[in-house]
C-alpha cells in the first residue's frame, strides 16, 4: 500500500484534511515511545489505496519540541511514498517556511493550498500554477472544510509517489551556501541518506544532527572561525531562519494578489475579535456562552418559557402519556418545553432504551434460569449498563457544542482570553488549552500538556485538568443534579450542572494560585498564538467528531463497566464465608462490610456515617468511578435493585415503569433508602469532580510527569483537594455560617504564603547584594 504522510502548521486545516480524506477508515494510536497521538486512515478513491498517516502540526523540522521530532523521524526514517504539506493560504508566506524544509529531503511531495475558499472570499487570489513553477513541486488549491479539490489533490499526490525526487534548498545563494554544500558532499561520501538536508540542519548546529555526525561538525566549526555576519554574528540558525524568509518573500509575494492593497485590513474575524475577545466583556461572554451550552443541553424549561407564561402540564391538558403518542409528546413538553439536549435524551431513554432493555429484561425474567443468575445478567449487568447507556445522549450534545466552539476558532480565542488572569496566577495560556480539552476526555488533554515548555507549569496543569469534568463525570453530574430537582422539588437540573462546572473551574484556578507561589514557583513563560479565522464548522467533521466518541463510549460500557458491574453484584450478593445473599441481605456481604469500615471517614462530606444503614452505597459508587467514573451510575443502579425492596423506596428498578432517566430513578432509591440531604449530594458531585481520576488518566499522568515523587505528590493533591472542596460544599450548604470559617482559613493560608514568599525574596536579594 502506497504511504502517504500529512505535514503542515497547526491550524492549518491539516486534522479537516485528514478527516475528509480517510473519514470512517480512520484509528488512532500512539507513536512509539511517546503518548503523542498517532492518526492513521486509508484514502480508497485512487487506483490503488493509500494509507494516509497524520503528522503533529509543526511549524518546522528543528528539535524543539516532541511533535516536530516525530515528524522529522517519520518523514526520514520511515520513508513515506510522499509528503502532503497542508499549507494556509491566507498565511502563505509563513506557511511556507515548513514547505522549504521539506524540500531539502530526498521525498516526493505536494503542496496542498488549504483555505483556499477564504482566500476567494475576501477577493484576494493566489496563483497555483506560478507557486508550482517558482517551487517545482505540484501545487493543488483545495478546501478541505468543503472538500473541494480532494481528489485533484489525491490524483497528485498518486502520481508523485512513483516518482523519484532529489531534494533541493532555496539556500544556494545564501552567505551558508559554500558551507552547505561542502557538508552535502561530505555526508553523501559517507552514505548518508538525504544529505542536504542533515547538511542544512548541521550547519544550523542541531541538537541532533550534532550527535549524529560528531566528525562532520567539525566542518562547521572551522568555517564559524572564520565568519561573522553583522546582524547575527556566528548565530548559523538564526542566520539560516533569516535566508528562507528573505527567500519566501522576494520570490513568491509575486503569486499572491491582494484586493483589499492595506497590509493590516481588517478582516470579520478581526471585527469579532473586539467584541468576543474584549478584555471587560471577553469573560462575561464565556460565561454567557457555556451557560448556553449547558442550558441547550440539560434545560427542562428551555428559555424559562414555562415559567414566564405558565404553561400547563400533560396531566392538565388530559393527555394519557401511557399511550405512545402521549409517550412521544412528553419527549419534548410537560408544563414546559424541553431544551433540545432534553428531547433528545427522552426520546433516547424513553423509547429506545426502555423497550429493548425492557424486552430483553423480561425475556431472562421469564426464563428457567436461575434466580441467581436472573439477578446477575439484570441487575448486575443491565441495569448497570442501562444508566450508562442513558447518558449517552447528553454527552454526545454536550461533546457536539464543543466541537462547534473548537471547530469555529472561538476555544482558541478562549485561552487568549484568559491568558490575561491565568498569567497572574502563574500560568500562561497556553496551558489552558489542555483544560479546555479536559471537559471531552482528561488522557488527551494531559498529553497536550507536552506543549508546555516548563515543567513545574506541566504539572500544575496536570494537576488540576481533572478539576475541568470530562464526558464520563457527566453521569454522575446529570443523575445528581436531576435526583435533586425531582426528590426535593427546588432548582434547575442545567444551573445545579452549570454551577458544578463553574465549581472545577473555580477550583482550577485557586488550586493553580496556592502551587504556583508554593511547591511548583517559577517563571511563567510568554504566550504567542495564532487566532484562526472564524469559520462555520463542517457537518462530517462534526459527526466524525461524534461517532469516535460514541465508539469510545460503548466500547468502556462493554467492557470495563460491564466488567466493574459484576464484581460489584457479586461482592455485594456474597458474604465472607462465600454463602449466596438475597436482596435483603445486603448489609451482610463484603461490599457492605468493607465501606463500613471507611465510612466514617466520609461523614465531613455529607455521606459517611451521618447517614446510617446504607450509607456506604456513596463510599461503593466513589471507589468504583476510580477505575471508570461511568462506573458511579452504573454501581447506583446494580445496588439500587437491593436497596429499594429493604428500605421502601418506592422505586422499582428492576421493572422500570417511570418517566425520569434510569440514572436519576436509581440516585433517587438512594436518597430514600440514606435520608441524604441536598448538600451531602452536591458534596458527592464535587469529590467526584476533584477526586483522583479514572485509571486510564492516572496512569498518563504518570507517564507525563517529571519523575516519581511527582507523580505521588499528585495522587495526594488529588485525595487533599477532593476532601478539602466537597467538606467546604457540605458544611456551607448544611450551615451557612461555616462560609465564614472557611473564609477566614483562606485568608490566612494566603496570608501565610505572601509573608512567606516575601521573607525569601528578600533572602534571595540579600544574597545578590552580598
Amino acid at each position: 500500500m502506497i504511504k502517504v504522510a500529512l505535514a503542515g502548521n497547526p491550524n492549518s486545516g491539516k486534522t479537516t484534511l485528514f478527516n475528509g480524506l480517510t473519514g470512517s477508515t480512520a484509528h488512532v494510536g500512539n507513536w512509539p515511545g511517546v503518548t503523542v497521538d498517532k492518526k492513521e486512515g486509508v484514502y480508497k478513491k485512487c487506483a490503488e489505496p493509500i494509507s494516509v498517516v497524520d503528522l503533529p502540526g509543526i511549524y518546522s523540522l528543528s528539535p524543539y519540541t516532541p511533535e516536530e521530532v516525530i515528524a522529522r523521524n517519520y518523514i526520514i526514517d520511515e520513508k513515506p511514498d510522499c509528503v502532503i504539506n497542508i499549507v494556509d493560504a491566507t498565511n502563505l508566506e509563513r506557511n511556507l517556511y515548513l514547505s522549504t524544509q521539506i524540500m531539502e529531503i530526498d521525498v516526493p511531495f505536494v503542496i496542498a493550498l488549504n483555505m483556499m475558499d477564504a482566500v476567494e472570499k475576501k477577493g484576494d487570489r493566489i496563483d497555483a500554477a506560478k507557486l508550482e513553477e517558482k517551487l517545482g513541486v505540484p501545487v493543488v488549491a483545495i478546501s478541505a472544510l468543503k472538500g473541494a479539490g480532494l481528489n485533484v489533490l489525491m490524483e497528485r499526490v498518486y502520481k508523485a509517489s512513483k516518482e523519484k525526487r532529489v531534494g533541493k534548498t532555496v539556500l544556494e545563494s545564501g552567505a551558508l551556501a559554500h558551507l552547505i554544500r561542502d557538508v552535502k558532499i561530505a555526508l553523501a561520501g559517507q552514505g548518508v541518506e538525504n544529505p542536504l538536508f542533515h547538511a542544512v540542519k548541521l550547519a544550523e548546529e542541531d541538537e541532533l544532527e550534532v550527535k549524529a555526525h560528531k566528525d562532520t561538525v567539525k566542518m562547521v566549526e572551522e568555517f564559524k572561525d572564520t565568519f561573522k555576519d553583522d546582524t547575527f554574528g556566528d548565530d548559523f540558525e538564526a542566520l539560516i531562519a533569516d535566508a528562507r524568509y528573505k527567500y519566501i518573500s522576494e520570490n513568491f509575494s509575486s503569486v499572491v494578489t491582494k484586493k483589499d492593497k492595506e497590509k493590516f485590513a481588517s478582516t470579520k474575524s478581526d471585527k469579532a475579535d473586539r467584541v468576543l475577545t474584549h478584555k471587560i466583556w471577553g469573560i462575561p461572554i464565556f460565561l454567557l456562552v457555556l451557560f448556553a451550552v449547558f442550558h441547550l443541553t440539560f434545560s427542562e424549561d428551555f428559555l424559562y418559557l414555562g415559567k414566564i407564561f405558565g404553561f400547563a402540564s400533560l396531566e392538565d391538558l388530559g393527555v394519557d402519556t401511557e399511550a405512545f403518542g402521549g409517550q412521544l409528546l412528553a419527549c419534548f413538553y410537560d408544563g414546559a418545553v424541553f431544551s433540545p439536549g432534553v428531547i433528545i435524551n427522552n426520546l433516547w431513554n424513553d423509547i429506545i432504551v426502555e423497550y429493548a432493555f425492557g424486552w430483553l429484561i423480561g425475556l431472562i425474567e421469564g426464563s428457567s434460569m436461575a434466580g441467581w443468575a436472573i439477578g446477575l445478567i439484570n441487575d448486575g449487568v443491565i441495569e448497570g449498563l442501562k444508566a450508562v447507556l442513558s447518558f449517552l445522549p447528553p454527552i454526545l450534545t454536550l461533546f457536539l457544542f464543543f466541537s462547534i466552539l473548537e471547530d469555529s476558532g472561538y476555544m482558541a480565542r478562549i485561552a487568549f482570553i484568559l491568558d490575561r488572569m491565568f498569567r497572574k496566577f502563574g500560568l500562561s495560556g497556553r496551558a489552558f488549552l489542555p483544560m479546555i480539552m479536559g471537559f471531552g476526555c482528561s488522557v488527551p488533554a494531559m498529553i497536550n500538556t507536552r506543549t508546555l515548555a516548563d515543567d513545574k507549569e506541566r504539572a500544575a496543569t496536570i494537576r488540576v485538568i481533572p478539576f475541568f469534568s470530562c464526558g464520563a463525570k457527566l453521569p454522575i453530574l446529570t443523575a445528581v443534579a436531576g435526583a435533586v430537582v425531582a426528590y426535593f422539588s427546588v432548582g434547575n437540573a442545567d444551573l445545579i450542572t452549570y454551577g458544578m462546572y463553574l465549581l472545577g473551574i473555580v477550583t482550577a484556578i485557586l488550586a493553580v494560585l496556592f502551587m504556583r507561589n508554593t511547591s511548583l514557583k517559577g517563571e511563567t513563560p510568554p504566550f504567542i498564538m495564532e487566532l484562526p479565522a472564524y469559520h462555520a464548522p463542517q457537518f462530517k467533521n462534526l459527526m466524525i467528531h461524534l461517532w469516535d466518541k460514541t465508539k469510545h463510549f460503548v466500547k468502556k460500557a462493554f467492557t470495563i463497566i460491564v466488567a466493574s458491574t459484576i464484581v460489584i453484584w457479586v461482592l455485594s450478593h456474597f458474604s465472607f464465608t462465600w454463602a449466596f445473599l438475597e436482596d435483603e441481605q445486603v448489609n451482610q456481604s463484603i461490599l457492605a462490610q468493607l465501606s463500613m469500615l471507611v465510612q466514617p471517614i466520609f461523614t465531613p462530606l455529607g455521606f459517611g456515617s451521618q447517614l446510617g444503614t446504607y450509607g456506604w452505597v456513596f463510599i461503593v459508587a466513589a471507589i468504583s468511578g476510580l477505575i471508570a467514573k461511568e462506573n458511579v451510575i452504573a454501581t447506583f443502579a446494580t445496588l439500587a435493585a437491593c436497596l429499594a425492596a429493604m428500605a421502601g423506596s418506592g422505586v422499582n428498578l428492576a421493572g422500570l415503569d417511570i418517566e425520569a432517566e434510569e440514572g436519576i430513578d436509581a440516585v433517587q432509591a438512594m436518597i430514600s433508602a440514606t435520608g441524604i440531604g441536598i448538600p451531602g449530594l452536591i458534596a458527592f458531585i464535587a469529590f467526584n469532580m476533584t477526586t483522583i481520576p479514572c485509571f486510564a488518566a492516572v496512569g498518563t499522568a504518570k507517564a507525563e510527569l517529571m519523575n516519581n515523587k511527582s507523580y505521588k505528590g499528585t495522587l495526594i493533591f488529588w485525595i487533599v483537594s477532593s476532601f478539602l472542596v466537597a467538606s467546604a460544599v457540605y458544611t456551607i450548604g448544611s450551615w451557612w455560617w461555616t462560609a465564614f470559617i472557611w473564609a477566614a482559613a483562606i485568608a490566612l493560608t494566603t496570608w501565610c504564603i505572601i509573608s512567606y514568599n516575601k521573607r525569601a525574596n528578600e533572602k534571595l536579594n540579600d544574597g545578590k547584594l552580598k
